[in-house]
C-alpha cells in the first residue's frame, strides 16, 4: 500500500513538474507559430495609380483581391505610390513594419528603386512586375501579354482602311517595346502593307497628352485604327470622337460604339491566385521568372465589337490555338527598323531577352515626334 501511495504521489510530482516546465516552451512555440502564420498571411501590394480608377490601376486591385479573397489572407494596400521618388521605398518600409509577409510591386520602376532595400528584408518575397533587377527574395512575375498585343494587331491589320495604325505609348522600356513589336508582328501576318506609328507620352497616365497624340496620330499620320499602352483609356475617348477604331488595354470599357473593337486583357485573378499560391507554398522566389500566358487562359481578347466579321474572329481564333500549341511569335526572320537583324530564319528570341533586353522597334514600326 506505502508503495502504491509513493508511485502516485511520484506521479503526481512529475505532472506538475512537466507542466510547469513544458507549459512555457509549448507557449513559447505556439506564439511563435501563430506569429509566423500572421506574418505570411498579410500581402503587400504597392501600385502607383488609384486602384479606384478603371485600367491598369482597378483591374489590378481587383485580381488581386479576389485572390486573397480566395486565400483568406489579408491585403495591405498602398496606391498612388509615385516612381522614382522614394516614396516607393518608403512603403515597403512601412509594409514590413506592418507585417506583410509578401510584397509586390505594380508598376515598372519600382524594382530598380528596391533594389538595393528588399536585402534588408530577406524573410519577405517581393514579387515585380519588371524583370530589369533581380534578387534571391525578389522575382520578376508577369504576364505574356503580348501574346494578345499579337491578335490585336491581327485584328487591326484587317481592318485598317488607311494602312496606318496608331499607338500611343508610355515609355520605350523593355515591356512596352515587347508589345509594340508582338502588336506590329500581328499586323503585318494579316496585312504586310500596313505599318504602326508610335508617339510616347513619357508617362503610364497622362489624359492630357494622351488625347494630343492620339488625335495628332489620326489627323497628322492618318491613323484609322489606334491603340495605346497607357493605364486608363483617353486614347479611346478621342477615337471614339473622331470615328476611328480603336483596340483597348486592360479593361473592358463600356459606353463606346462599334468603333471599340476589343480589349486586350488579363485576367490579374487567376494571375495573383498563381502569384499567391506560390508564395503561400514557399516557392514564389525558387525561379527568375514567372511569365503566364494565352495557353493559362492569363490574357486573351475581350468580345468583339459587331463590327468585326466571322471571317476576322475566326482568323484570329486560327492564330490563337497556333500560340496556344507552341507556334512562338518571336521566331525566324525579324528585322528592327533600323534594318538590323535581330532574329534569323529557324532561331527565336529567348523568354530572358524578350524580358530584359528589347530595346529596339521591329520594321514596320515608325515613330511620330
Amino acid at each position: 500500500m506505502n508503495y502504491l501511495l509513493k508511485l502516485k504521489n511520484f506521479n503526481l510530482i512529475a505532472a506538475i513538474f512537466s507542466f510547469l516546465i513544458l507549459t512555457p516552451l509549448v507557449m513559447v512555440i505556439f506564439n511563435f507559430s501563430y506569429e509566423f502564420e500572421e506574418h505570411r498571411e498579410k500581402i503587400g501590394f504597392i501600385i502607383l495609380g488609384d486602384i479606384k480608377i478603371a485600367g491598369w490601376n482597378e483591374s489590378q486591385y481587383r485580381g488581386i483581391k479576389t485572390a486573397c479573397e480566395n486565400f483568406d489572407v489579408e491585403l495591405l494596400v498602398r496606391d498612388k505610390v509615385k516612381e522614382n521618388c522614394g516614396e516607393c521605398p518608403a512603403a515597403i518600409k512601412n509594409l514590413a513594419e506592418n507585417g506583410a509577409g509578401m510584397i509586390f510591386l505594380a508598376s515598372y520602376s519600382y524594382s530598380i528603386e528596391a533594389q538595393n532595400l528588399v536585402g534588408e528584408y530577406p524573410g519577405i518575397a517581393f514579387a515585380t512586375n519588371s524583370a530589369e533587377v533581380h534578387a534571391k527574395n525578389m522575382t520578376a512575375y508577369f504576364v505574356r501579354m503580348y501574346q494578345a498585343r499579337y491578335l490585336a494587331g491581327a485584328l487591326a491589320g484587317m481592318k485598317t482602311k488607311s494602312n496606318v495604325i496608331g499607338y500611343v505609348a508610355a515609355m520605350p522600356n523593355t515591356e512596352v517595346n515587347r508589345g509594340i513589336n508582338a502588336f506590329t508582328l500581328g499586323v503585318l501576318r494579316t496585312n504586310p502593307k500596313a505599318k504602326v506609328v508610335v508617339m510616347w507620352t513619357g508617362s503610364w497616365q497622362n489624359e492630357e497628352i494622351e488625347k494630343i497624340h492620339a488625335q495628332r496620330l489620326i489627323e497628322e499620320a492618318g491613323a484609322d485604327v489606334l491603340t495605346y499602352h497607357q493605364d486608363e483609356d483617353a486614347t479611346a475617348q478621342v477615337a471614339e470622337k473622331f470615328g476611328v477604331d480603336f483596340i483597348a488595354y486592360n479593361e473592358i470599357l463600356s459606353g463606346y460604339s462599334e468603333h471599340y473593337l476589343t480589349s486586350v486583357i488579363c485576367r490579374w485573378d487567376l494571375y495573383y491566385t498563381d502569384i499567391i499560391q506560390r508564395y503561400l507554398k514557399g516557392e514564389l522566389n525558387s525561379v527568375k521568372n514567372h511569365w503566364l500566358g494565352i495557353d493559362r487562359g492569363a490574357v486573351t481578347l475581350s468580345d468583339y465589337s459587331p463590327s468585326v466579321t466571322k471571317e476576322m474572329i475566326s482568323q484570329i481564333e486560327s492564330i490563337k490555338q497556333g500560340i496556344i500549341y507552341h507556334n512562338l511569335i518571336f521566331a525566324g526572320e525579324i528585322y528592327d527598323n533600323q534594318g538590323k537583324i535581330r532574329c534569323k530564319k529557324g532561331e527565336a528570341i529567348s523568354d530572358d531577352t524578350l524580358l530584359e533586353n528589347i530595346n529596339w522597334l521591329v520594321r514596320g514600326v515608325e515613330v511620330l515626334e
